[in-house]
């Protein structure tokens, strides 16, 4: 077992550079089965994530080779079969996605239940609404598989009841073979989905009104090889930005695209934060202390669910009431008892979380419930009274590149730590 020993009172400082989109990547990874050739993708983040994808291609048959820790190349013609098992497909939630690629180059695919973070029910139904419309028949559930079948997909118009990004992205890579013109209604608009309509297209498919609520698929017989490059990591931006903010510190976060993170900084600067936008970057600093703040979680545009539990440890030391609303998952509050641990006073009901703002939290034993949380509880170890150790950090490495190493480079204390097997954890003694 590993964990993260943080050490509390260090103001960070310095330049950052921002990884590729784990939201993108892990859509955009699942795309390529789709391909008639050669595929190379750069920018990938080196995390849990993408390792998982590129297993899945893998065992699919796909030729994938590792040109660095942040490219590679992937050859889906030798594809060989159309199920992806479940010790696989439980790693990671985005393991979905390879039925709309699969049933979108065979028609056929037999997927596990996804797996991922654990912070309420994430139905599929919307997916599954989806290929249905698309002339699909999907099979009754057996030992936890989706099975999914069409002789012939046809385009069609798709309503989605709610905005989702996963059904969106698994319409897209069904879609883009079938027959005829899809519309999909009520699409989510996320930056990932318009990365993912750019990796497509740049393939040769015709995807267009990505990134408004309508998006049109015109089916096209072939897609070929490409090499593209995923954009930068709008929440891993935003978790730095938050942690600047946090520790009273002064970061320039390097490799970003500013128009992503506008709901983010419109909230940081409601929060006294001092943010300045350049071409690809932002600096964030803060000298005054933070101002209480009502946040609500809404689909792209709005502010981001993922940005969710840091902006938590930034509301919990704000002067005053704060109220945090989320409205997009249904139990995305569990972290809170973590920072109840290290003093925060913060009251959940339902879907809402009020703050009444403290000076400063006190270092405790913690756990990382969720990869987004994990990320959380570090920026709440680094303005701590004393030293936090952080336990279950393997859901950060999910979807977070080179974790250590980022924050010590701007002036951290944070180290990793492995217990050997059999001794008990800090919070079980």
């Amino acid at each position: 077992m590993e964990k993260f020993i943080v050490n509390g009172g260090c103001r960070l400082a310095g330049e950052i550079e921002i990884s590729g989109a784990k939201n993108a990547a892990v859509a955009i990874l699942p795309a390529v089965v789709l391909s008639d050739g050669l595929c190379r993708i750069e920018n990938l983040p080196n995390i849990a994530d993408v390792s998982a994808s590129l297993e899945i291609l893998s065992m699919l048959g796909a030729q994938v080779r590792r040109i660095n820790k942040n490219a590679v190349e992937i050859d889906p013609r030798p594809l060989n079969t159309t199920v992806v098992p479940h010790d696989l497909a439980r790693r990671m939630r985005a393991s979905s996605y390879y039925i709309g690629s699969l049933l979108g180059r065979f028609g056929t695919a037999r997927v596990s239940m996804p797996g991922g973070c654990n912070f309420g029910v994430r139905p599929i139904d919307q997916h599954l609404k989806g290929f249905t419309a698309l002339g699909a028949e999907v099979s009754p559930m057996e030992q936890g598989m989706i099975e999914v079948t069409t002789e012939k997909l046809i385009g069609n118009s798709i309503y989605l009841d709610a905005v989702s990004v996963g059904a969106t992205v698994n319409i897209m890579l069904a879609a883009v073979k079938a027959r005829g013109t899809t519309v999909i209604e009520n699409a989510a608009k996320e930056p990932h989905i318009v990365d993912l309509a750019n990796f497509l297209n740049t393939m040769g498919a015709d995807v267009r009104g990505a990134g408004t609520d309508v998006i049109k698929i015109r089916g096209v017989d072939q897609l070929t090889g490409a090499t593209y490059s995923i954009i930068p990591d709008q929440i891993e931006a935003g978790t730095f930005m938050v942690a600047a903010a946090a520790t009273g510190g002064d970061i320039t976060v390097r490799n970003v695209i500013p128009k992503h993170l506008e709901s983010i900084t419109a909230k940081l600067m409601e929060m006294g934060v001092q943010v300045d936008e350049y071409d690809d970057a932002v600096r964030v600093t803060r000298t005054e202390p933070i101002h209480h703040c009502n946040v609500k979680t809404m689909p792209h545009p709005g502010f981001p669910t993922d940005m969710q539990p840091q902006i938590a440890v930034l509301l919990s030391m704000a002067d005053g009431t704060s109220i945090l609303t989320e409205t997009v998952w249904d139990n995305r509050f569990r972290y809170v008892e973590e920072l109840r641990r290290m003093g925060a006073q913060v009251q959940v009901d339902g879907k809402v979380a009020v703050f009444q703002g403290i000076s400063r939290l006190t270092a405790a034993p913690i756990k990382a419930t969720d990869l987004r949380a994990g990320m959380a509880m570090i920026i709440a170890g680094l303005v701590a009274k004393g030293t936090t150790e952080i336990e279950e950090i393997y859901h950060i490495e999910r979807g977070y590149e080179d974790v250590e190493k980022k924050f010590t480079a701007l002036g951290a204390d944070i180290r990793r730590v492995t217990l050997p097997d059999g001794v008990l954890s800090s919070q079980a003694v």
